[in-house]
This record gives structure tokens, C-alpha cells and sequence, in this order.
């Protein structure tokens, strides 16, 4: 009851909603500049800043100076970037096109960068040392190690199940990160993406099994996931100022609340409570309150639905840098590769599943899957090298962390940014983003002039606080010099 009264709005009227208009338009700039710079979180809480999913890249015009050519059936996910453009990248002209933009001195006291061949192991050229806060390019390596780990094809099954006596029936969590309240509407299904199930359809599902007239009890069981719902390694405002929800392994609705406002206190007895009202919806008669439990060993299924694809979920999560879809699935990848599904497994299995295809993770540490945390230190190498793993030909499974990566000037958490450096950057850049409070990261790939693409690396995490803007700016354009750079060699 606590969070849902701290967002109570108020008595409400026309008089005092105009003496309040002038002050709210205030706290909205404000707002959109502090959740942009800190957490990648703009568009959740400012939602007319947010591009519409279902139509990106159309939702915005081309950036001043970028031509499009006509729209054209997209390349299979194979052919994303082709070998024919995957030129050698020239140290020495990298060089010479970083200098100017590395002497910026809103990029803070600590600055890492690298550049390499898209079908390389590593940087061909670097700047600066030692690893940095990563921020949200964290997912970058959540979502590699969730593809390899658990196939690009693997869906996430969200099951109701026989309980311990014949009137309980058990609904089951499955670590499906969109599992929604509501159907989509037929208009939202032709396009929406990724696609998703919800509750209703799973209880409608159930309803159609139950004899008419039979009274049930709902409960629910979110044992997959263990260990606690709120990470220890991170600020102890986020959940429960409504940063991040609660992690657990069944919630509709990413955790939300259903006031409107923020996250639920407790996701998955949230989710239960929406199952049981769908229930009653469909016809069956639900005594009581809906009550947690572990469901018995070989329970008979009654209905299921599934997630939508791992493929899909991960381009969506470094697409709009989801942080609570990125810790499921995390924790999936730790209940794959070790049977713990908490955030201590979860990290460490993403450093494991990244060692097993090659990509040297040193000393790095990360302690969840989100980069929320800042206690995570990833070097420039591993971010390179996780880019390059991804386009490797030998690594088909991992190609949507390409696919995945914002488009700078159009699309996810780049669409209103590179609006400032070279012309070059917008439509060529894609990279996912890295935002905390004194931290700015880009790690994705570009094209230099001659169409030939490269994996790069920026980074700073000791940005002035009052230069957090301009920080922010400086990285994007340090990203524009390598596209509007001549670097392939030969």
C-alpha cells in the first residue's frame, strides 16, 4: 500500500490543473534530460518520447543529410553485415580520426576506446586502460551468452497446473519477460513485436477444462528463479522508488503495477491475482485469494502458453535497453549452463557461456544482467570482442545481438541522439547504449566512408555530473568521426 499512495494523484480540477500546467511542463524537461542521462529510461517515463514499436524506423524522418533508398525486402540475419564488407580496419587512420574528439574534455577523467575488424578477435587499435562501469552495454553480453546458451529458437512456457488437492489449480511462472494482462488487440497483433501472451488467454485455456460449476482455488508458483528479487549490488532506491521491479519468474506486464504506477511491491502474486481475475471472467468460479506455492512434483499440465522467441526478446532488450527482461535472462542463462537461476548465477554464467566461444573476459566482473549496477567492470576488449563474436560467421545463433543495435538518428535508444559531430554518424552507426550518472558507452559497429564496417568501442565513467549532456554528446560524435572516416586499409 505504501508505493501505491505515494503515487496517488490527487484531488484534480480544471482550475488546479491549469495553475499547475506551467510547473509540470518544467519537471517533464527535467525529467526527460535525468532519465536519459542516468538509466537509458526516458522513453518508459516520458512515453511521447518514445518511437512506436510497431512502426520503427518509419516513426521518425532521416536525419538532415541522410538519404534513404526505396524500401526493399530486408536480408536474411545471415547476411546483416556480408564479408564482402568486412574490410581491414587501419590502425594508424583510426588514430588520426579519434585524436581530435579523445581531447574533448567533457569525456572525463577516464576514457577507453577500441576498433576492430568486424571479422576480427579483438582491437587492431585502443585508447586509454583498465575497465569501465559498462552501464547497459552489460546486455550486449547478457544477450550473446542467452542465445548461446539457450538457441535462438527457445520459448518460454508459462504453464497452469494440477495442485495438491482437485480444487487447487497452479499457475506456474516460466521466466517469460512479456507475459502480458491482456490480449493484444487485433490491430496491435498484425505488427506488434515481439510478440507476446497473456493471462486472459491462459485462463481461457484453463476455463474450458473445468466442469461447469467446479470451484477452484488459484495459486501461483514463481520457484524457477531463486536468491532475491532486488539485486544487493545495486543503488538501494531502485526498486523501491520504481526504477527496476522486483526480478522474479512470473509478473505480467514487466512487474507494473496495476494502479498505472510504477512496479508491484510483489510481481508474481501480482500476476496471480490477474490470472485468478481472468479466471472469473471466463466463467469459473474462484474462491478466495490467490496464495503461493511450489507446485507438486509431476503435476498434470491443464494449459500453457509461450513466449515469444529468445531471438526476439534479446534484439528487443538492446533495442529499448530493457532492464528487467535483460535480468530474465540472465537468470535463464544461469539455470541452463549451472541450474541457478539467482543474479550471482546468472552473471557468472554469462562470463562462462562468453569464455566457452572464445571471448576473453580477463578480470571483468559483472553482478547482474541489466548493467545496472555499478560494480560491474567489463574492458573495452570484451564489449569488442562480444561485437565481433556476434557477426563471426562460425556463430550464426548470436547474429541478433546485431540485428539488435539501436540505429543511430532512428531507432531504440539512439533515435533522438547524433543529432550534433558529422553528418556521417546518423543511419551508419548502430551500437547499444550505456547510461549511468558519470557513465556514457557506445559499443556496436559503423561503416567508415567506404562502406566497409568495423566493431567499435567508446567509453568514459568519470564524466562530470554537470557535464552529463555534453559527455553523452561527445561519445556520439567520437562514434560519427569513425563513420565519416576513410579507415579500411588497402
Amino acid at each position: 500500500m505504501g508505493r501505491d499512495r505515494r503515487h496517488s494523484p490527487g484531488p484534480t480540477g480544471p482550475g488546479r490543473v491549469a495553475h499547475w500546467v506551467p510547473t509540470l511542463l518544467v519537471l517533464a524537461l527535467v525529467a526527460a534530460a535525468f532519465a536519459s542521462y542516468r538509466l537509458d529510461l526516458g522513453p518508459r517515463y516520458l512515453p511521447w518520447l518514445a518511437l512506436d514499436p510497431q512502426s520503427e524506423p518509419a516513426a521518425i524522418a532521416p536525419p538532415a543529410g541522410v538519404a534513404l533508398p526505396e524500401w526493399s525486402e530486408p536480408a536474411s540475419v545471415s547476411e546483416v553485415v556480408p564479408p564482402a564488407r568486412r574490410g581491414t580496419v587501419d590502425p594508424a587512420a583510426v588514430a588520426a580520426a579519434m585524436a581530435p574528439g579523445l581531447q574533448d574534455e567533457d569525456l572525463g577523467r577516464h576514457v577507453v576506446a577500441a576498433v576492430g575488424d568486424l571479422n576480427g578477435d579483438g582491437p587492431v587499435w585502443s585508447y586509454g586502460e583498465g575497465a569501465v562501469i559498462p552501464a547497459s552495454t552489460t546486455k550486449l553480453l547478457t544477450g550473446a551468452a542467452a542465445l548461446e546458451a539457450l538457441s535462438p529458437d527457445t520459448r518460454f512456457t508459462t504453464r497452469v497446473v494440477t495442485g495438491a488437492s482437485p480444487r487447487d489449480v497452479v499457475l506456474v511462472g516460466g521466466g517469460d519477460p512479456y507475459l502480458a494482462s491482456r490480449p493484444l488487440t487485433p490491430e496491435e497483433s498484425l505488427t506488434a513485436y515481439p510478440e507476446r501472451t497473456d493471462v486472459v488467454t491462459l485462463a481461457r485455456r484453463v476455463a474450458a477444462s473445468v466442469d461447469p460449476g467446479q470451484r477452484v482455488r488459484v495459486q501461483y508458483d514463481d520457484s524457477l528463479f531463486t536468491g532475491p528479487s532486488n539485486n544487493p549490488r545495486w543503488r538501494a532506491d531502485y526498486v523501491p522508488d520504481d526504477i527496476v521491479s522486483p526480478i522474479t519468474a512470473l509478473w505480467v506486464d514487466r512487474g507494473a503495477s496495476p494502479t498505472g504506477f510504477g512496479y508491484s511491491d510483489d510481481p508474481s502474486a501480482t500476476a496471480g491475482e490477474t490470472f485468478a481475475a481472468a479466471l472469473r471472467d471466463a466463467g469459473v468460479r474462484v474462491v478466495g485469494a490467490p496464495t503461493p506455492t511450489t507446485a507438486p512434483a509431476g503435476a498434470t499440465e491443464i494449459a500453457s502458453v509461450t513466449s515469444a522467441p529468445v531471438a526476439d526478446i534479446v534484439e528487443h532488450v538492446l533495442e529499448v535497453s530493457d532492464n528487467e527482461a535483460a535480468e530474465v535472462l540472465a537468470r535463464h542463462v544461469g539455470i541452463a549452463v549451472s541450474g541457478e537461476g539467482s543474479f550471482e548465477g546468472g552473471a557468472a554464467a554469462v562470463l562462462a557461456t562468453l569464455r566457452g566461444i572464445g571471448v576473453d573476459t580477463g578480470s571483468d566482473v559483472i553482478h547482474d544482467g541489466s548493467g545496472l549496477s555499478r560494480q560491474n567492470r567489463v574492458s573495452a576488449g570484451t564489449l569488442l570482442q562480444v561485437v565481433q563474436a556476434a557477426a563471426a560467421p562460425a556463430n550464426p545463433a548470436l547474429r541478433a545481438v546485431l540485428t539488435g543495435l539501436p540505429v543511430a538518428g532512428f531507432t531504440g535508444s539512439l533515435a533522438f541522439r547524433f543529432d550534433t559531430g558529422s553528418p556521417a554518424g546518423p543511419g551508419h552507426v548502430r551500437a547499444k547504449t550505456g547510461t549511468l550518472s558519470r557513465v556514457h558507452s557506445l559499443a556496436g559497429v559503423t561503416t567508415d566512408r567506404d562502406g566497409n564496417a568495423m566493431a567499435f568501442v567508446v567509453a568514459v565513467d568519470r564524466a562530470r555530473d554537470e557535464d552529463k549532456l555534453d559527455a553523452q554528446q561527445a561519445v556520439d560524435r567520437l562514434a560519427g568521426d569513425l563513420a565519416a572516416c576513410r579507415c579500411s586499409a588497402g
